[in-house]
């Protein structure tokens, strides 16, 4: 394997958090350079109609001079969807008795259709 290679694989520090289907890989590596740089992945599971499942994956590089200007956006972002909706997760996928649409077509005229603004947070990675 070449040295890119190599240096691509060596993970300096891991943290992992499990949100649902969701999990997110935080890894501090390494440059050809030996300086340090951080990459987030997202890995999410789906469920084949065969029930075998497979993950998509997306990830961000994030170096250190886009560090400050990063975590500025993040928290100005993250402070203003708590202080406009609270902690309370209200999607309504989170509720007990919630339907795919596909399996209650029936109340499909009564149901209100999401906005574009709640569906902003379905953002693929792939378009940028």
């Amino acid at each position: 394997m070449s040295d890119k290679g190599m240096m691509e694989k060596e993970e300096i520090f891991s943290k992992v958090l499990r949100a649902g289907r969701r999990t997110y890989f935080f890894d501090v590596r390494s440059t050809r350079a030996n300086d340090y740089y951080l990459t987030i992945t997202e890995s999410k599971k789906f469920t084949n109609d065969d029930g075998s499942f497979y993950y998509k994956k997306h990830k961000i590089y994030l170096y250190k001079e886009d560090f400050e200007g990063f975590r500025e956006i993040l928290e100005e972002m993250t402070n203003y969807i708590i202080d406009e909706k609270g902690e309370e997760v209200i999607s309504e996928r989170h509720q007990k008795d919630f339907k795919k649409e596909h399996d209650d077509n029936s109340e499909e005229d009564m149901t209100p259709k999401t906005s574009t603004a709640e569906k902003f947070t379905d953002v693929s990675f792939d378009d940028i």
